[in-house]
């Protein structure tokens, strides 16, 4: 009995000693528990309510216990995530600082650029100091201090989708501020359906106080559901019937989400076919960053279709097999199954390796983060149909987007006798933003350069007619198309609509269609291409293009607004028409014939035009 007692006396001591040893830490005598009797514990490893929320756990009185907290309902927004996640994830907070995500540069910048263009300042949603990617200073001023229409649209109309500004009044739209926009995802009217009796059915709280480190779709889908509407296309939804035409058992459907907009089916992504979550692609570093500011989401995003599927000359690049210790082993500890360690690593475009991507067996094998499931990713290199001469500069995504969503003739309206919120300044000032639009399409699209010199989709970015109002309601600007590079002209904007399919755009139909190439709907007379879809405000301009096809040649009439990206030029042009000599007899991109560089001087002098962008008397 004595040698029963002693062992558990020594196995109490042993227990304890290892719990210290460990790090473990238990709160004192918690009254928190009493109040949220079954409220779901964060995680395992954040169970001390006042390490994250502050307050006082020991306190009895509700009003003083809660005095100190943090938020109180958000720990982990901005103006508290040093005090509370950045103590135990300094390099995450880090990594949060200049995201694009948190900082929207690239938002207000494009805003800028196509309102009223660059004042010489870069602007975050808040002041701060950062570095590039080139390692050097980079300063951002605060928004707040941009007074002109450019800083009101992004303040009253663009700011809520940022992670550091918490919107909760948007069905299906809503979201937290800070690490808890993706860690602790709010439902579809921001309501808690947890265990706690106290909170249930409590506006505006996430949906549940577990942690969710690994954010599923729908988390994506809270933000990404306007603008480039992403992880709609990339799920198999549009949200282009705003009529509400009922689709199901006399009602809008199959959903609505925010704006009340009705979202109806369309083919899902390849990926998303497969059961591969967005994160299953996106890194970390693409959502969370990765230390460094960047102008623009290009920059900011490392990853690429090659990584995995290769290009047409070279095989997707593989890292040594893995130490235990390396960033990416780390980050796949909180999947669902981790790759072998043995196995290389599969790169992505920055060159660092993917924690959820490697080779195996001669096989490209992605690994579901959630699921765990394998899913074989197959390699193109070497393939006939991707190494078509004169198919160099092709996105993977000029080909294989299925559907990309363009919404034409976005009429703005700014009216200074009307109040609106500004999020960020978080107080009611002077001018109400409202807008119309005039059509949207999904099919087909227009092609042009992108900012990495490469041929892909282009959407409307924005195509804004601006009317201002003055403090009476008189108007002051009606309709106004704003100055991008010293002219009065629409813009277009290069854009991946996360909407891959396996097949892809018909070779006689990209070659033949003069949509693909910025010529919008029209039809053709006598040598010309005359748009169809015209707003009474550019009655000689189409909307849905961005070029003109006279007898005195091509002339581009509106702006593609990114570095280095541009429409594509006439001899460009002659030459995707001039295929479909070809096409007529050698329809398959795995023709040999296209294995070789095309003599488009003979083609087009077959065709009778001339190399300067006319055509030739018959």
């Amino acid at each position: 009995m004595r040698f029963w007692s002693n062992s558990i006396g020594a196995l109490f001591w042993a227990l304890t000693l290892v719990g210290v040893l460990a790090g473990c830490h238990q709160p004192p005598a918690s009254h928190c528990v009493a109040c949220h009797v079954g409220l779901e514990p964060a995680s395992a490893s954040h169970t001390d309510c006042i390490a994250c929320h502050g307050g006082d756990a020991r306190e009895p009185d509700k009003k003083k216990a809660h005095g100190g907290m943090y938020g109180p309902r958000n720990p982990s927004a901005p103006p508290f995530w040093e005090k509370t996640c950045g103590r135990c994830h300094p390099y995450q907070l880090e990594r949060m600082r200049g995201n694009l995500m948190f900082t929207n540069t690239g938002f207000i910048k494009n805003i800028q650029l196509t309102w009223e263009g660059q004042d010489g300042h870069l602007y975050g949603t808040q002041a701060q100091q950062l570095f590039d990617a080139a390692g050097e200073p980079l300063e951002l001023k605060d928004v707040a201090q941009l007074n002109n229409l450019a800083g009101e649209l992004y303040r009253k109309f663009c700011s809520l989708c940022h992670v550091g500004m918490e919107s909760h009044e948007v069905w299906t739209g809503s979201h937290a501020s800070g690490c808890a926009a993706c860690h602790f995802p709010f439902n579809d009217n921001a309501t808690y359906q947890g265990t706690d009796v106290a909170m249930r059915g409590r506006w505006p709280h996430s949906a549940s106080h577990r942690m969710e480190p690994l954010p599923t779709n729908e988390v994506c889908l809270r933000c990404h559901n306007r603008s480039g509407r992403i992880a709609l296309t990339y799920q198999g939804l549009n949200d282009g019937n705003n009529g509400l035409m009922p689709v199901s058992q006399a009602f809008p459907g199959p959903e609505l989400i925010s704006g009340v907009r009705n979202v109806t089916r369309i083919e899902a992504d390849i990926h998303h076919q497969r059961g591969m979550d967005c994160i299953d692609c996106h890194t970390s570093r693409d959502l969370m960053g990765d230390g460094y500011a960047y102008e623009n989401m290009y920059l900011q995003t490392e990853i690429a279709c090659t990584d995995c599927h290769g290009s047409a000359t070279e095989r997707p690049r593989l890292a040594p097999s893995q130490r235990e210790q390396t960033e990416a082993r780390r980050e796949a500890r909180s999947y669902h199954s981790a790759p072998p360690l043995e196995a290389p690593a599969v790169l992505t475009a920055k060159q660092r390796p993917y924690s959820n991507v490697f080779f195996e067996q001669g096989q490209v094998i992605v690994l579901g983060k959630r699921d765990g499931q394998r899913h074989v990713s197959k390699v193109i290199t070497g393939t006939p149909e991707h190494r078509i001469a004169g198919h160099e500069r092709l996105s993977c995504y000029s080909c294989h987007s299925a559907a990309v969503p363009q919404c034409f003739g976005c009429h703005t309206e700014y009216d200074r006798s009307q109040p609106g919120q500004d999020f960020i300044r978080q107080r009611m000032t002077r001018g109400r933003f409202s807008e119309t639009e005039d059509y949207r399409s999904l099919y087909p699209f227009a092609l042009a350069l992108d900012q990495r010199g490469q041929i892909a989709p282009v959407t409307p970015g924005c195509q804004t007619f601006v009317t201002v109002k003055g403090r009476r309601g008189q108007p002051e600007t009606e309709e106004y198309v704003a100055r991008f590079r010293d002219r009065q002209q629409l813009r277009f904007a290069p854009f991946y609509s996360h909407n891959t399919t396996g097949r892809t755009v018909g070779c006689r139909e990209c070659h033949a269609n003069p949509v693909f190439v910025g010529f919008g709907q029209h039809q053709v007379v006598a040598g010309r291409v005359e748009a169809s879809l015209l707003c009474e405000k550019a009655d000689d301009k189409p909307l849905d293009g961005f070029q003109q096809m006279t007898q005195n040649g091509i002339q581009a009439f509106s702006a593609i607004v990114r570095e280095h990206s541009r429409p594509l030029q006439g001899e460009e042009i002659q030459r995707v028409f001039a295929v479909n000599q070809c096409l007529v007899c050698h329809e398959s991109g795995k023709d040999v014939i296209y294995q070789q560089k095309l003599d488009y001087g003979r083609l087009l002098r077959s065709a009778g035009q001339r190399s300067d962008g006319g055509c030739e008397p018959r």
